[in-house]
């Protein structure tokens, strides 16, 4: 009896065949992707991923494809084992064509801020797809951004249990946000160049998660992130300046040297010690995690908020 004839043992065979490649990105079928930059990306194969940003590489590992991350950038600092167990290809902004084809990734997720931009352009030329992520600052663009990666990765249902869980959190965000009868002047200090604070103004993370948290960014009509004068952060009069510490624990600069800058030393906010400080990632990446980090920020400027108290403040 010749096995191979009948037509009984063809379709067993085809089955197990088909049952032995689900849940194998490599052999899927190719996925078809447009990204931050309008780009069409055919991904064949999202076994060797390369993230690039601290939101892509959150994103990534919040979905489960932790394991097949092989590569990150330096803000990749979230969780904590991606820069310590997966190869570093440098600084977001300051690619390498190099460094990069040196992980020998099988497709690569950048953010849209990544650079430089001739890096940039050579890499979406090679056979690697490139898929570019957005750097958007609302529930909405964070709900994207997980939608763009968990199909570039193939874990699209674990990302929309991602998005279920995000969008929730917004929600009761902004129940509690709602309840700030008058929103606190707060000032966001990235960080402290040749004497001069620079601030977060319009269109910034900074401004957004300032927002989120039911504060008003006095440096709203500052675009971008810019040094100011000492004239203008005493005209601004912040009752509250928000800062950030690295990742790494080491802070960007301390509350004693905000507290020394002759433009934020007659504020309100130092002669009420008012500084708050929180981990840069955490507060300005725009992953998963920040409407918890906008919780936790009203938390701190707001403290009859902090554990859902019933009482308005302000």
């Amino acid at each position: 009896m010749r096995l191979s004839k009948s037509p009984l043992v063809s379709v067993c065979l085809l089955a197990l065949a088909l049952a032995s490649s689900v849940g194998t990105p490599a052999a899927a079928a190719d996925v078809v992707v447009t990204d931050a930059g309008g780009r069409v990306v055919r991904i064949a194969d999202a076994t060797r991923i390369l993230a690039i940003g601290g939101d892509v590489t959150e994103i990534v590992y919040a979905l489960g494809a932790g394991a097949r991350v092989v590569g990150v950038d330096t803000t990749s600092q979230f969780p904590p084992q991606a820069l310590k167990e997966k190869k570093s290809v440098g600084y977001m902004r300051a690619l390498s064509s190099e460094g990069v084809i040196s992980v020998d990734a099988t497709l690569i997720l950048a953010s849209e801020r990544s650079g430089p931009p001739e890096v940039v352009k050579t890499l979406k030329a090679t056979s690697v797809p490139y898929v570019e992520i957005p750097d958007q600052h609302s529930a909405a663009g964070i709900a994207a951004k997980v939608r763009l990666i968990a199909r570039a990765v193939g874990t699209e249902a674990e990302g929309e249990r991602v998005v279920a869980q995000v969008e929730a959190d917004f929600k009761l965000l902004a129940e509690r946000t709602a309840r700030i009868k008058k929103p606190l002047r707060a000032l966001f200090v990235l960080a402290v160049q040749n004497g001069r604070a620079v601030v977060g103004g319009q269109a910034t993370s900074a401004d957004a998660i300032l927002r989120l948290a039911g504060a008003e960014n006095v440096a709203a009509a500052v675009n971008g992130f810019r040094p100011l004068p000492d004239e203008a952060l005493v005209e601004l009069a912040p009752e509250a300046v928000i800062t950030m510490r690295r990742s790494s624990g080491s802070d960007a600069h301390d509350t004693t040297q905000l507290l020394a800058l002759k433009g934020l030393a007659s504020t309100p906010a130092a002669a009420n010690k008012r500084i708050v400080t929180m981990d840069g990632l955490y507060l300005l990446g725009f992953g998963p995690r920040a409407p918890a980090a906008a919780r936790e920020l009203m938390g701190q400027l707001y403290p009859d908020l902090a554990g859902g108290d019933a009482g308005a403040t302000r």
